[in-house]
């Protein structure tokens, strides 16, 4: 596979903020400086957009792979792409069977009850977790009939957009969420909210007055739920094809030389460990945060590593409330078919190990995973993570605005 000779945006900024593993975030980091153009993007995130987006994605239930609300709300993402001017929107087809083999990547298995899958040590107090799949959970008549029609095996599509870099338009950044869901909610946190996040930066990134010197793009999976087929997908389709021009001598590359991979998967919802009986608090916690994570058995995780404190670093700079923390047990995302090949994190509401497997979340593949459920405070926990991405992803690709 061709690997790019210069990777310049990840290694200069890495070397400029001379962050290290032990370290804590923005090591010897000043915040971003008033006339910093990075600041003036961040700024245009809006709470209300934000949320507005999630509100949209909800209004196709749960988005289960393999039925016409999946369908519909692919339909509309490529719809809201287009509204806001993200260029070369394109579809990856592929076919799905729930007899697909799981692939053959990722830690290896761990049987130790105490120890999650993505390697992480269970601890303190742990509540049931697991996939809903009674209907009559779901208590609104309307919603458990817009989530009635059953999966089907089959064709299916996710959609993805590109920000072309002005400077290097053969070396690209990949940003995503999964935008199908199931359980008999509306998957507003899994994953509405990342989806959202990513589209929030495909419009600010695609705005006319901003430039990048490297390419970006804006993936929406489909299948997370059924074992992250729908980037094995790209990964299997795509992978080979980085770096080449196509036509010849046309500047035009389909599949730039990827940098690093980006996923977000459930924003939303950091209210601590479960009390002894299972119950939850009800507001998010003061000590909320935005859980970035690599995988240390991963064979890029040192470059992972390095990618995961600089989006800790421009958390410090960017993100208005809420700290970022960085975590080794990176498992079970769509990031995890690029992690063999190149840097590639996840962010997330709590560690996907450790703590959302031990239950930090009751609303994780339940009917209550809903836009209701959730509150300013936790909406805002997601709009930080996308400050936190929109700062990164604006160094590592040498994001400004035009004159």
């Amino acid at each position: 596979m061709k690997r790019s000779t210069t990777s310049l945006a990840f290694l200069i900024l890495l070397a400029a903020t001379n962050i290290a593993a032990t370290s804590p975030c923005a090591a010897g980091e000043a915040p971003g400086k008033a006339s910093d153009p990075l600041k003036t993007l961040v700024g245009r995130l809006d709470l209300e957009r934000y949320k507005a987006t999630i509100k949209g994605l909800t209004r196709f239930g749960d988005r289960r792979q393999g039925t016409d609300r999946n369908r519909a709300a692919i339909d509309w993402i490529e719809a809201q792409l287009k509204s806001y001017g993200c260029s070369n929107i394109s579809r990856l087809k592929y076919t799905y069977s729930p007899s697909d083999e799981p692939r053959p990547s990722g830690p290896p298995v761990v049987r130790n009850p105490d120890i999650s899958v993505g390697g992480a040590r269970y601890r303190g107090v742990r509540a049931k977790t697991g996939v809903n799949e009674d209907s009559m959970r779901q208590p609104d008549e309307k919603l458990r009939a817009l989530n009635s029609q059953p999966t089907t095996p089959g064709a299916r599509e996710e959609v993805y957009c590109t920000k072309v870099g002005s400077t290097h338009p053969e070396e690209m950044y990949i940003i995503g969420a999964h935008m199908d869901g199931h359980g008999w909610g509306e998957a507003a946190n899994d994953d509405g909210s990342g989806t959202a996040l990513v589209m929030e930066l495909a419009r600010i990134l695609s705005a006319s007055d901003v430039k990048t010197e490297r390419s970006i793009r804006f993936a929406l999976w489909n299948n997370e739920e059924t074992g992250l087929n729908g980037a094995w997908a790209y990964v299997s389709q795509r992978a080979a094809l980085q770096g080449k021009e196509d036509p010849a001598g046309s500047g035009r590359y389909p599949e730039p030389t990827w940098l690093g991979m980006v996923q977000h998967d459930m924003m939303l919802f950091d209210h601590g460990m479960p009390r002894p009986d299972g119950s939850m608090a009800k507001e998010q916690r003061a000590e909320a945060d935005v859980n970035i994570e690599f995988q240390q058995v991963a064979k890029a995780a040192e470059g992972a590593q390095k990618l995961a404190w600089a989006f800790c670093t421009a958390n410090e700079a960017y993100a208005s409330d809420y700290p970022a923390m960085v975590g080794p047990h990176m498992t079970n995302t769509d990031s995890t078919p690029f992690m063999d090949l190149i840097p590639a994190i996840s962010m997330r509401e709590n560690e996907r190990g450790r703590e959302i497997g031990a239950g930090w979340d009751p609303q994780w593949h339940q009917p209550s995973d809903v836009y209701a459920t959730y509150s300013d405070a936790d909406f805002r926990l997601g709009l930080n993570a996308a400050q936190t991405t929109l700062g990164a992803i604006g160094r590592l690709s040498g994001a400004a605005l035009s004159p």
